[in-house]
């Protein structure tokens, strides 16, 4: 995670600022359309800062990376779509103000906006509006025949100073429902049944779901996002291919693209429960390291009231890779879990970063204000700007002076996963952290996607790997290879039967490629998967004689 700013990094917490209980040593800001950022100190004086040309104006968000370069967003001309946040143009500048990368995403057709977030690979994420036509909105079962600006969003590697080639991509137009029209696209009967899915007739306008915020998750590989109008927070999973984020199958939570996980404002899926948001910006996790880690925090500009700010954290039903949801209800928790109430009012824009030693920064971005408190709320550090700051971020020396260490690797040899070198090491299997699992090699002792995290001699950053799934007949090939007993067909539709020698007591667990128990039966010599996705999955059979394991694939 990054530390509000950054994925797969976080800054140290060994270190604090050298001001009484202040954390960290330097604030990064840039006034919103302005041609400077600022990297200041606690007494408020400039310790560094870049200069830009008139033409390059800042959009919204800007990010230091490890060892001094700076991400930020670009306010672009020409650029097709007008309002709150629009840039259009992506850059990377370092220390001395040489511009690494100038990266344009935006057409007539689409155009990045707001946010963006760099990634443990080096990639960055981008939100981008795309245009759907009116024709395009009533086949979808919009009740308006209007033009729409949907959204997606797109993982960027960079090629060249100017050029970029998109890897990954989400759209949420392919994860819309709608109960308005029966011949139209997206047609279902009720709209509460799909939590997982955006009502297309929810507040619906040109500028619908209106973006602002984006973020990565490197232990779980998914994203958060925030929605200004919409007044939600949501989950997707990022671990999926292009075409599994369209569908609704595939990656390591088996939801393809659809929500895992969405709060804030149960009435936009017919749900039972209150509004919590109220006009959101900057979603985000809080990363390991910081109290409260694993928290999704969210600016909640209407929160307090209607003239004063919150920032709202949340413990989500995180089980596994997937959240809990119970039957009718609405996500959980009905409320949230910790609210700060700011020190004034910011009617949009904003963020907070919540600090390793408990303290949290708050960015109130259209009053310039920044601010530190303490654990106990009492505000110990601020700096007054001139003009509107969309976010702002805390710093240690360490950081900005070290670059990141190469992203870490994992390799398999002989049931026996391998790290590449670190200072130090951490395993995780499923998004949860092994507990003494702290070498370079770890031996797996069940099936699951597993990653390592490591930190450099400096210590300055954790950073993550990538999944690496192990397979669970790695471990019992001897007994798998012997194997008598099978179910078959395979591939299925869902029903399954059992042939081999007659077994009178077994014993059956099916599990998902994550290791997940999904089903268990005794003595039966079927199973129905009928209810399941399709996908992969391993199903264990036990008996008095013997302990095998079968993969199996559903396919409809």
């Amino acid at each position: 995670m990054r530390i509000f700013t950054f994925t797969t990094l976080l800054l140290t917490f060994f270190l604090q600022g050298a001001f009484g209980q202040q954390w960290g040593d330097y604030t990064l800001y840039s006034v919103t359309n302005s041609t400077a950022a600022y990297l200041v100190r606690h007494d408020g004086s400039v310790f560094h800062s870049w200069t830009f040309s008139t033409n390059n104006r800042t959009g919204y968000s800007s990010y230091l990376l490890p060892g001094g370069e700076l991400l930020r967003t670009v306010k672009y001309s020409p650029n097709s779509f007008t309002g709150g946040g629009q840039s259009g143009k992506l850059q990377k500048v370092d220390w001395d103000g040489n511009i690494l990368w100038d990266f344009v995403y935006s057409t007539t057709a689409y155009a990045m906006h707001h946010d963006v977030c760099p990634m443990p690979n080096g990639n960055v994420l981008l939100i981008a509006y795309e245009v759907k036509t009116a024709a395009e909105a009533t086949q979808a079962g919009s009740s308006q025949a209007i033009t729409i600006w949907s959204e997606k969003i797109v993982e960027v590697q960079q090629t060249g100073l100017t050029t970029g080639e998109i890897v990954w991509e989400w759209h949420l137009w392919d994860h819309l429902v709608q109960n308005h029209n029966p011949v139209k696209d997206n047609y279902v009967t009720s709209i509460s049944e799909h939590p997982e899915r955006l009502n297309i007739n929810y507040l619906t306008k040109k500028d619908w779901i209106h973006m602002n915020g984006v973020e990565y998750n490197p232990i779980l590989d998914q994203i958060t996002f925030s929605s200004h109008n919409l007044n939600e927070i949501y989950v997707i999973d990022h671990s999926t291919t292009t075409e599994e984020a369209a569908g609704s199958t595939g990656g390591n939570a088996g939801k393809g693209g659809d929500f895992l996980y969405r709060w804030g404002n149960p009435p936009a899926y017919q749900r039972t429960g209150a509004r919590i948001l109220n006009v959101v910006h900057d979603s985000h996790w809080i990363p390991e390291g910081v109290p409260n880690a694993g928290r999704l925090v969210a600016f909640n500009n209407k929160g307090y009231s209607s003239t004063r700010s919150s920032v709202d954290q949340i413990n989500p039903p995180l089980n596994g890779y997937n959240y809990d949801i119970n039957g009718t209800e609405a996500w959980a928790p009905l409320n949230f879990d910790e609210r700060h109430a700011c020190n004034g009012y910011s009617s949009n824009m904003s963020s907070s970063q919540q600090l390793p030693n408990g303290n949290a920064l708050i960015c109130m971005a259209t009053s310039g204000l920044i601010y530190e408190i303490d654990p106990a709320g009492t505000t110990i550090w601020t700096k007054q700007v001139s003009g509107q700051v969309a976010k702002a971020w805390r710093y240690s020396e360490c950081y900005v002076n070290n670059p990141l260490p190469p992203m870490p690797e994992i390799t398999e040899s002989d049931k026996v996963l391998y790290s590449t070198s670190g200072a130090t090491y951490q395993w995780y299997r499923n998004g949860q952290l092994i507990e003494g699992a702290t070498n370079q090699s770890l031996e797996p002792e069940d099936s699951g996607i597993y990653l390592v995290r490591i930190t450099n001699d400096i210590g300055c950053h954790m950073v993550y790997s990538k999944g690496h799934y192990f397979d669970i007949t790695t471990t019992i090939k001897d007994i798998a290879s012997n194997l008598k007993s099978v179910f078959y067909p395979n591939p299925t539709t869902g029903i399954l039967n059992l042939t081999g020698p007659e077994i009178s007591e077994n014993e059956i667990e099916v599990f998902n490629m994550a290791g997940k128990s999904l089903m268990k039966v005794f003595n039966s010599k079927s199973l129905d998967l009928s209810g399941f996705p399709n996908g992969i999955y391993l199903i264990k059979m036990k008996s008095t004689a013997s302990e095998t394991v079968q993969k199996i694939i559903i396919s409809r």
